[in-house]
């Protein structure tokens, strides 16, 4: 059954499955902590990619309530049709005590997982389109009023556009504005322009170091609690291009001389303290050869996500996946 993001308040309280898809990711993030607050239980997240590596233990902890809670809310975040014989089999076993969130991209019309919810009265398909221009600018005005910031319309407008139709964009751009503006009270169309231009560079080091370490675990941790989107793809893999090109001269060089605290040391540019030993873990974890082939990946990745920009969030995201 298809339910627009305003009707949640029609979901009943015997619903276990629930299909959020969409490009809008922050639209996305409201509805599914909307539906998560109704509803007693503890939130367990998994990604569509854990559960088809550990199908198993996927099972077990859903099946035999092996995660010690009598009411559990199982979030499946970056799901694809590829989770549709999974979700299709725990339909027929007919749970109870446990409400399912499948977070999903973008599904075609002719997708199996859209056209199951769509089609049964018993399962809720929420679609999040994007946002429309207006309707940011309303949501921006109220943000802004509920934060006591004074701006005006054309800062606003700067700020919306940059949103790409996602409210959650919107929510965070407002935030950095937040924080600028505790040292002072007035923020100018350049400094916005400065503030929202701005990446995350920290974070974006942080998922790339560790996926080169290959520490799945802590990549879906940063993946889940950030909300990119399709123009931030681009500027993720060129960063994951100029790591992986530094790591390749790290690991030619190690390679000669066999002595990882040498290799770091005589780096040039200098490797900053905090940096070292995650860099020690990549290079015990990749040989040059394989790096090679890594940024030939992401060339690769590259052009699809150029071929393909509406599904760029979930190709970069199962590369990332993949290499961790």
């Amino acid at each position: 059954m298809i339910l627009k993001f305003f009707e949640l308040n029609k979901i009943s309280k015997n619903t276990i499955f629930h299909l959020l898809y969409g490009k809008n990711e922050g639209l996305k993030s409201e509805c599914i902590n909307e539906i998560v607050k109704k509803n007693d239980g503890k939130v367990f997240n998994y990604d569509e990619i854990q559960i088809k590596d550990e199908v198993e233990t996927f099972y077990e902890n859903i099946l035999s309530g092996s995660l010690f809670e009598n009411n559990k809310i199982i979030i499946i975040n970056r799901s694809t049709d590829k989770i549709y014989p999974v979700i299709q089999d725990l339909i027929e076993r007919n749970i109870t005590n446990i409400k399912i969130i499948i977070n999903a991209g973008i599904l075609e019309t002719r997708s199996k997982l859209r056209s199951l919810f769509e089609k049964n009265k018993e399962l809720i398909c929420i679609p999040t389109y994007s946002d429309n221009n207006d309707t940011l600018r309303r949501l921006a005005t109220t943000l802004f009023k509920k934060e006591n910031i004074s701006i005006s319309q054309q800062n606003i407008n700067l700020i919306v556009e940059k949103c790409n139709g996602d409210r959650g964009n919107l929510k965070n751009e407002i935030e950095k504005i937040k924080n600028f503006l505790k040292s002072k009270k007035i923020i100018s169309p350049e400094e916005i322009l400065k503030l929202i231009n701005s990446k995350e560079n920290y974070e974006l080091s942080e998922l790339i170091n560790n996926c080169l370490a290959k520490n799945k675990n802590k990549t879906i941790n940063i993946l889940n609690e950030n909300n990119y989107n399709s123009e931030d793809c681009i500027i993720i893999l060129r960063a994951f291009l100029s790591k992986a090109k530094r790591i390749l001269n790290l690991a030619v060089n190690f390679e000669r001389n066999q002595d990882i605290n040498e290799t770091i040391n005589s780096a040039k540019p200098p490797i900053f303290w905090k940096d070292k030993e995650i860099i020690k873990v990549q290079l015990n974890k990749w040989k040059p050869k394989e790096i090679k082939e890594l940024i030939k990946n992401i060339n690769d990745i590259e052009l699809e996500i150029k071929k393909n920009y509406n599904n760029s969030i979930l190709i970069i995201t199962n590369f990332i996946l993949e290499k961790s």
